[in-house]
């Protein structure tokens, strides 16, 4: 079982008969009342996302997932396909499954796909992900009124906030959990 006190980003359990992932959680604790936990929850079979209080305490079953190794293949629209690294099976995943994951997907990029009982419900990918920048305004020395950052859109399309002199045709390292710039790669 799983209660209030175990979850952290990313965990899945079981309520109501489906599968949630944790996307955000907060715990509450209101005056006289007992503290409660509001939760943002996404349906891994079906991509919605709800929010749900609960009271601090509750338990829900815990559900196990399988891991496997797989590389990004190719986006077969609106699908995405991935080659199993030990049988050399294809899968494919809706973007329902994949969630956030789709901005960070490449040609390539190995992580690992989470089954439930035989039925491929998403991905976990690393923490890091090394993207290169496809368009981005050219920094000007001394333009440091925005802080010092500008936008950039990398390969895969996700638009994240970069320092002045980073440029077009660079690599970047990206936190996949935060989707915020950690460093220059090349």
């Amino acid at each position: 079982m799983i209660s209030t006190g175990d979850l952290k980003k990313g965990v899945v359990f079981e309520m109501d008969k489906q599968l949630f992932q944790v996307m955000d959680y907060q715990h509450l604790k209101i005056g006289r009342g007992s503290a409660q936990v509001r939760m943002r929850l996404r349906n891994v079979r079906t991509g919605a996302v709800i929010d749900r209080t609960v009271q601090a305490g509750e338990k829900w079953p815990r559900v196990r997932l399988e891991r496997r190794n797989v590389q990004y293949l190719y986006e077969d629209p609106p699908n995405h396909v991935f080659m199993d690294q030990e049988t050399y099976d294809q899968i494919t995943l809706t973007p329902e499954q994949l969630g956030d994951a789709r901005s960070y997907l490449k040609d390539g990029i190995e992580l690992e796909i989470l089954t439930h009982e035989g039925e491929s419900i998403g991905v976990e990918l690393p923490i890091t992900v090394d993207l290169r920048i496809e368009q981005t305004e050219p920094g000007f020395r001394g333009d440091t009124a925005s802080g010092g950052t500008k936008p950039a859109t990398l390969e895969s399309g996700l638009v994240v906030n970069v320092p002045l002199f980073v440029n077009v045709g660079e690599t970047i390292r990206v936190d996949t959990r935060s989707g915020t710039y950690l460093e220059r790669v090349s």
